[in-house]
């Protein structure tokens, strides 16, 4: 739906919302929601040496590159974060997220404490960060345990991980406990909602302020 009311007609820049949890916390649902429901939001979309899947499309799933072709983008400084995961990097590139926060588009990363404190150091103004907590760790595994992807190996793996991914919760702007999904996803709505209103996310308050004291009322 196209905006009609006179606030959201008032240009703004963008904003990147960084979404962060440890595994079974609930970010990937979270974002899902959020694309599907704010039309104002686009997925960034990674970088990545891995090798396409036959069900994946280049520029859709993700950009892929051979490791060559990364190491020079970002040698010449085209990435905002990069991560190497069981041999592949990974990254997020720079110019598509400079190019919405100037169009006044917002962008959604699903990415860990890592990549949220690089993308800070880069555009630190642009930055909303939320991280997602699961309401005890019991909960997380009994979430893990229920999506039946891992084994009981893999599953004490990713809490171990869990464990030292909270401890960075203090680095994130906002934090929001996943004791009830809709609720949680209620909480990051309004997040957003808020960050979207800032003053100096809106840059043409100043010209609708001006026409405001010019207007003559009689």
């Amino acid at each position: 739906m196209v905006p009609t009311d006179t606030a959201s007609r008032i240009r703004r820049r963008g904003l990147m919302l960084v979404l962060s949890s440890p595994s079974g916390a609930g970010k990937s649902t979270i974002a899902r929601n959020l694309i599907e429901s704010d039309q104002g939001f686009e997925l960034s979309v990674s970088v990545t040496t891995r090798p396409r899947r036959g069900s994946e499309i280049d520029g859709i799933h993700y950009h892929f590159r051979s490791k060559r072709e990364f190491e020079i983008l970002r040698d010449n400084d085209e990435l905002l974060e990069s991560a190497e995961v069981h041999g592949n990097f990974y990254a997020t590139p720079r110019e598509p997220a400079e190019r919405a926060m100037a169009e006044g588009r917002d962008m959604l990363f699903d990415i860990d404490w890592q990549g949220a404190k690089q993308l800070k150091e880069k555009m630190r103004g642009d930055i909303v960060s939320v991280f997602i907590l699961p309401p005890s760790m019991s909960e997380l595994k009994a979430r893990l345990k229920r999506r039946a992807e891992d084994q009981e190996k893999v599953i004490e793996t990713r809490l171990k991980n869990a464990r030292e991914e909270i401890e960075h919760w203090t680095e994130y702007d906002f934090v929001v406990i996943n004791d009830d999904l809709d609720r949680a996803f209620a909480e990051v709505r309004a997040i957003v909602v808020a960050e979207r209103l800032r003053r100096d996310r809106r840059p043409g308050l100043f010209d609708f302020v001006s026409g405001l004291l010019d207007e003559k009322t009689g």
